[in-house]
């Protein structure tokens, strides 16, 4: 009976078990049981399945996913912690969990998304790398890209101590940036992410020489795993990566969730 009871789960080490069974599919879940990360997070387990939420940047975000084999053992967890859940929250779930635990959850602004893994470095090693460490100091010229670029960016400003943020400059302004959402040499992930290219020099590659450069840095220092989240409807983004070495991983879909209490 015990195997499929929802219970909250504090054991990184468990954790790390369930989720490394599909290290890919879960890699920013694994990044998130990084000390850095480890204290803005909650989970839960039901048997294999696994959720988090996390409570780092902004909302709340609850993400949850499982092949789709498996997806009635998720939909069956998260129909149990809707009581425990927040008002309203970011998800990030598996296609169709949204629908299936709709008496629970009131679902708006719903965009599919890839997850996409490197796993061709030959293509990688292909593209020229650009740009330098960012630091604390670049904070202002950064958050004036973001404006610009990208204002729609949930941007952790403590991941610029990590050194794997990477600007490009032109004239000596910041006009390109890559990064991460999460890095973990305990765990061995990475995920690429706040990618942004001021308007006015879009087209020129600029982009792809950034994340090049985060990536290549990452495999240098070991890490095994790095990912990266792009909307599906992206075209550009997507060809852009497909390039660098990324291959679809798996599709999923960010929406924003009001509780029904």
């Amino acid at each position: 009976m015990d195997e499929v009871r929802v219970r909250a789960e504090h054991d990184r080490g468990v954790l790390a078990g369930l989720l490394g069974r599909d290290p890919l599919l879960h890699a920013y879940e694994l990044g998130d049981l990084d000390d850095a990360f480890w204290p803005y997070t909650r989970w839960w387990r039901r048997g294999e399945q696994v959720a988090l939420l996390y409570q780092g940047v902004g909302l709340a975000t609850l993400l949850a996913f499982a092949p789709p084999e498996r997806t009635g053992g998720l939909v069956a967890l998260l129909a149990e912690l809707v009581p425990v859940l927040p008002d309203r929250l970011h998800a990030h779930l598996s296609p169709g969990v949204a629908d299936a635990v709709a008496g629970g959850f009131e679902v708006t602004e719903v965009t599919g998304h890839l997850k996409l893994a490197l796993t061709d470095r030959g293509r990688l090693a292909g593209v020229v790398p650009a740009g330098s460490v960012l630091t604390g100091a670049d904070l202002p010229e950064l958050a004036a890209l973001y404006a610009v670029a990208y204002p729609e960016v949930r941007f952790d400003e403590r991941l610029l101590a990590t050194g794997r943020y990477v600007g490009i400059r032109d004239g000596g302004e910041l006009v390109a940036v890559a990064g991460v959402h999460v890095w973990s040499p305990v765990y061995g992930v990475a995920a690429v992410g706040n990618v942004a290219t001021h308007p006015r020099v879009r087209g020129r590659g600029l982009a792809g020489a950034a994340v090049a450069a985060v990536c290549g840095g990452l495999l240098r220092d070991g890490v095994d795993r790095v990912v990266l989240n792009v909307r599906a409807d992206n075209g550009a983004a997507v060809r852009l990566y497909e390039r660098l070495g990324f291959t679809r991983v798996a599709g999923y879909d960010e929406m924003t969730v009001t509780v029904r209490r």
